[in-house]
């Protein structure tokens, strides 16, 4: 039975611990561990702190309600209350930022869709003069939306999304309504190729991240029109142009605003666009796409465990969980056999490889990820490789001895185990359960796929099952018992 005195001392800790993140985020004088535990009055600010769960931003509601007492009892200085008062309130208006942020970009996308619907109800009993003016008044609106801004209110971010996204729908229902007005041939990739060529300045001139995440959305959309859906299918040279060109943008993003919210999206959306849109290079080779795949998904691990993105939370790191997850799904794709099989039939001469777009593009993504993967091990023993940074070199390996040797899918399915054991020994050895458990279920994925496709008896199988259940229990029961006994 835990009694008051215990939940009141837990309190006290829980508050000591809230006082300390503050002072250091506030840059204020540092005050002893005495100070803190000052003996002070707890009716206040007692019940609010044991009530409410976790939440940091609700202590300080509290906190600031209690900040004279705390003065009184001299348990901080008055300077000290003054920059914990700034420090709360410029977070307030930071959360309202955000939410103006978002609601503008919502309301000036439902606006635009909002005109467009009108507009199309009447459509067809309007005059062809009437149609043109109609088609752009929405861009003349959001080109004037967007002077006001940069004239009058060039730091206001909300401002500068909203107006930018509603002037990015503007163009595009813009160029629709005059090609079908004066019936102008073309498809849906030359419109949306048009449409995202149009609104690439708005980018730069209203410096949005918002527009940067629909021209990714809308690039990406057009290689998938011209590489995957048309017939015949075009390898789409033009794409990786487009995507390059809003790189310089994304960067200074993230070098201005790493913890943003258009950061983050940035950080999930362009590897997986990329990931995407790099089968519409298949051409003739079509093996040497897995080549590029596996140096592609490297790459992506590489750069989330580069410094710039080391210090983000898992949930954030969008590179580092893509490259990781992509790896491991190609790696138990190629551990059945059919693909060994056709590789080795093939036996491709070096001039049809020579010849491939699938080659060069192989080539260039693994110079790319073996420049980062041996710049990041300088200084650095064996023991600090992680398990998924060498996949894509060894790979590389195995793929050209399939060439030769029929047996490779052996290799690769040595390759997966021995990934799935070092993430277990590396959740063990950093007292991780999270990177224990991947371990475990790499190497319970692998299981499930030769249960599907080998000769082995029920009981065998049964057998593996077993041993891989009890692997879990034992090794999360030995993490938590290590856990109990640190504690």
């Amino acid at each position: 039975m835990r009694s008051w005195q215990t939940d009141k001392f837990e309190t006290q800790n829980k508050y000591s611990r809230t006082i300390g993140r503050l002072l250091n985020r506030t840059n204020a004088s540092r005050i002893s561990s005495a100070e803190l535990f000052h003996p002070f009055k707890f009716n206040k600010c007692f019940i609010p702190f044991y009530s409410q769960p976790d939440p940091f931003q609700n202590h300080f509601i509290f906190m600031l309600k209690d900040l004279p007492e705390l003065i009184q009892a001299k348990v901080i200085s008055a300077e000290t209350a003054d920059k914990i008062t700034a420090y709360y309130k410029s977070r307030e208006g930071a959360s309202n930022n955000r939410q103006l942020i978002a609601f503008g970009i919502l309301g000036a996308i439902l606006v635009g869709l909002g005109i467009i619907l009108i507009i199309a109800h009447n459509w067809d009993t309007l005059p062809g003069v009437v149609k043109t003016g109609f088609a752009f008044l929405p861009l003349i609106v959001g080109q004037a939306l967007c002077a006001f801004v940069l004239l009058r209110k060039p730091g206001q971010i909300g401002w500068r999304e909203s107006t930018a996204s509603f002037l990015f729908f503007a163009v595009g229902a813009s160029v629709s309504l005059v090609s079908q007005i004066y019936h102008i041939p073309g498809d849906l990739s030359s419109f949306m190729l048009t449409w995202m060529l149009l609104c690439l300045p708005i980018i730069y001139v209203m410096r949005s991240s918002m527009a940067s995440l629909l021209y990714i959305t809308g690039i990406s959309f057009y290689a998938l029109q011209s590489g995957y859906w048309n017939f015949p299918h075009i390898i789409s040279y033009s794409y990786w142009v487009l995507i390059a060109v809003v790189l310089p943008h994304y960067y200074l993003l993230h070098r201005r605003s790493p913890r943003s919210n258009f950061t983050l999206f940035h950080h999930w959306l362009v590897p997986a666009y990329l990931s995407i849109a790099l089968g519409t290079v298949a051409y003739s080779t079509e093996e040497w796409l897995y080549m590029a795949y596996f140096s592609l998904f490297g790459l992506f691990y590489l750069t989330g465990n580069s410094p710039l993105f080391a210090q983000s939370h898992t949930g954030k790191n969008g590179y580092r969980i893509i490259g990781s997850l992509g790896t491991i799904v190609l790696l138990l794709t190629l551990s059945f056999d059919w693909f060994w099989k056709r590789l080795y039939i093939a036996g491709h001469s070096a001039e049809q490889v020579f010849s491939a777009p699938e080659f060069y593009v192989a080539m260039v993504l693994f110079a790319g990820a073996a420049w980062l993967f041996f710049n990041q091990q300088k200084g650095r023993s064996l023991s600090d490789i992680k398990p998924l940074s060498p996949v894509f070199l060894i790979f590389a390996v195995i793929f050209i001895l399939g060439y030769f040797v029929p047996g490779a899918v052996v290799l690769i399915n040595l390759l997966t185990l021995t990934v799935g054991i070092l993430y277990i020994r590396e959740g063990g050895r950093e007292d991780h359960l999270g990177l224990l458990n991947f371990g475990l279920l790499i190497i319970t994925a692998l299981v499930v796929c030769r249960f599907f496709d080998s000769d082995l008896t029920f009981v065998v199988r049964g057998l593996m099952f077993l041993t891989v259940g009890v692997g879990f229990f034992a090794a999360n029961y030995r993490i938590i018992k290590k856990r109990k006994t640190n504690e």
